[in-house]
């Protein structure tokens, strides 16, 4: 793993995140906090989790470990969280660069919500910030569908890569 490679992986989560909340955004209110009865409740609680755990994980690299998730009553509407993670976004690419070749192998050592202590190297821990959002970006297209509303634009990574590729192309 090199940094180039963090760095295109981090443009690809922030490329689906934006897509997921594009297709949230035309929810009603009412839909948008609706319960479906999956892992997290609604589709608001569920983007409010991918946010929590990106804020989490750039905590426990700055050497913070939170010991909970964000309140997704917090977050009324698509808007309040976008600008929200948008800022966040800038905070988490700061860090990476900041980190540079040389630094995405360094140990990062926190503790779990359940006091566990861990440590991994900082690149893997990216990976898994990714990982972890490719998983509840399938779950809120799931909902999306339940509630019969539009699922986001294609989240593959090769949709990505695609779309890169004829960017720069022109």
């Amino acid at each position: 793993m090199n940094l180039q490679m963090l760095e295109t992986l981090l443009d690809y989560h922030y490329w689906a995140r934006d897509r997921v909340l594009e297709a949230a955004e035309r929810l009603p209110p009412e839909q948008f906090t609706k319960d479906l009865g999956n892992s997290f409740p609604s589709v608001r609680d569920t983007l409010v989790h991918l946010f929590s755990a990106d804020w989490i994980w750039c905590c426990r690299w700055e050497g913070e470990s939170p010991q909970t998730m964000l309140d997704p009553a917090t977050f009324p509407d698509v808007a309040s969280l976008r600008a929200v993670w948008s800022d966040h976004e800038r905070k988490v690419r700061a860090l990476l660069a900041q980190l540079g070749e040389n630094g995405i192998g360094r140990v990062i050592e926190y503790r779990t919500f359940n006091g566990i202590p861990s440590a991994q190297p900082f690149w893997q821990l990216l990976q898994h910030v990714v990982n972890h959002g490719s998983y509840h970006r399938g779950q809120v297209t799931t909902m999306l569908r339940q509630l019969g509303a539009a699922p986001p634009k294609s989240l593959d990574l090769i949709a990505f890569y695609r779309e890169r590729s004829a960017t720069t192309a022109h």
